[in-house]
């Protein structure tokens, strides 16, 4: 299935200054970008043609695949002068660079690539700095065998807060970490048939729009996952996989733990 993704974000919570223009799926997890992780989660099984939804930084994006070094991520051998890859890494790609706007919510960046994923009956899409080590497998056939418009990770909350309850007179009834409330957060990683363009009007947002319109439907399919899903919003979060990555902590690598897709 073709895979597309949402690259188009200014990321102003990953800014390091005003002439920091890099967009927030190119920051660094170890030798590689953000989206090449997020990508190579899904070669992993077998999805290798991805569209990528640009827009701001897209000059970054587009000049990291045009100049692209295996030798980063790939064991070779040099000899006599001449490079010998023992493995590749995007030999198998197809990629689809497609302008979607400076400003355009996600919603209306999928309008924008319909035509390029007119001939799938279901798809792929997710955010590109966004990590897990969902079985995506499981995702898709489940989504399969149902009649849903739409499947989401749903994952439980990430914050460290506690909830506090109140009773008269303001008294507090009891504290509970979030985490262990009974909810559960939009984690991404979707499956889409094309009836989502449906309920994609211009401007739109996908989440917000389509997959509320859908869920009081009853169209919308969530894929509950309380594993390892880790997003990179800021500059905190990204040098936290960063670190996990040197230390060789990296559950979303799936490829690299010989794990069966």
């Amino acid at each position: 299935m073709k895979v597309v993704l949402f690259c188009g974000g200014y990321g102003m919570r990953m800014r390091t200054g005003p002439a920091d223009d890099v967009p927030k799926p190119m920051h660094l997890v170890g030798p590689r970008p953000l989206l090449w992780h997020v990508m190579r989660y899904y070669a992993h099984f077998g999805h290798t043609d991805f569209v990528l939804c640009l827009g701001y930084g897209a000059e970054h994006i587009k000049s990291f695949f045009l100049n692209y070094l295996e030798t980063a991520s790939n064991d070779f051998v040099l000899r006599e002068g001449k490079l010998e890859l023992l493995s590749t890494d995007i030999s198998d790609w197809t990629i689809t660079f497609a302008d979607t706007g400076t400003d355009s919510p996600i919603g209306e960046r999928l309008r924008r690539v319909r035509h390029l994923v007119a001939d799938e009956e279901m798809f792929l899409a997710n955010y590109a700095d966004v990590l897990t080590d969902a079985p995506l497998d499981q995702q898709v056939d489940r989504f399969a065998a149902s009649d849903a418009a739409a499947s989401m990770l749903v994952v439980p909350p990430q914050q460290s807060f506690h909830c506090v309850t109140l009773g008269e007179a303001s008294l507090v009834d009891g504290i509970t970490p979030v985490s262990e409330l009974p909810l559960w957060e939009n984690g991404g990683y979707f499956v889409l048939r094309q009836e989502i363009f449906d309920h994609l009007p211009p401007g739109s947002d996908l989440v917000a729009d389509a997959c509320g319109e859908l869920a009081k439907a009853g169209r919308l399919l969530a894929s509950p996952h309380q594993g390892f899903w880790q997003p990179a919003d800021t500059l905190k979060e990204c040098a936290a996989l960063d670190t996990a990555y040197a230390a060789g902590d990296r559950p979303w690598m799936r490829w690299e733990h010989g794990m069966a897709p």
